[in-house]
């Protein structure tokens, strides 16, 4: 069943799930469980950026000092995806893995701190009710069909993740699919 809560509830609960996911991966007992729960993360913060990059920021960034918000956000966001691609050709057993991740973590937390504090008011505030709950469906609608990998090099724009955004989606999950498989 669609939702009809806001956006900025929706995404505020993802926000919520990704800390939580992150402190799974670092809390996992061995290098098997750790790396799945990597992966669960990995796709999680992949999908969930493609979302915002398609559905939030550009209309937040019609609001009132709404581009330099964006534009620090999406500039933050090219700098977590380097961060996850590098993670993601790490082995988890590294002894260096748990350092990046607590990296990438304490980024994302500041970036997630940002965005709620700075993105959400221009959405809230330009958008009534209904607007709100029609762009949580779309974010879940995007959800359904994003990549879940970290591009680094398609950049952090809505016109890279509609251009070649479906292209990596079909990719990554073919590669998630394979992995599933051969375990």
């Amino acid at each position: 069943m669609p939702t009809t809560k806001h956006v900025t509830d929706l995404l505020h609960e993802q926000h919520q799930h990704i800390q939580d996911l992150f402190d799974r991966v670092l809390a996992a007992p061995d290098g098997g469980r750790r790396q799945e729960t990597f992966e669960e993360l990995r796709r999680y913060l992949a999908v969930h950026e493609t979302a915002e990059e398609l559905v939030t920021h550009p209309i937040a960034r019609a609001g009132v000092d709404g581009s330099t918000v964006v534009d620090d956000r999406v500039a933050e966001e090219d700098v977590l995806k380097g961060l996850l691609a590098e993670l993601d050709d790490s082995d988890v057993d590294d002894p260096a893995f748990p350092e990046k991740l607590e990296n990438l973590r304490v980024q994302v937390r500041q970036h997630i701190e940002y965005e709620e504090r700075e993105e959400f008011p221009l959405i809230r505030n330009e958008n009534d009710d209904a607007m709100q709950a029609q762009m949580a469906r779309a974010v879940e609608a995007v959800e359904q069909v994003a990549p879940t990998r970290p591009h680094p090099t398609l950049g952090s724009g809505a016109t890279s993740q509609l251009m070649v955004g479906p292209l990596a989606s079909v990719v990554d999950r073919t590669k998630d699919a394979i992995a599933k498989v051969l375990g």
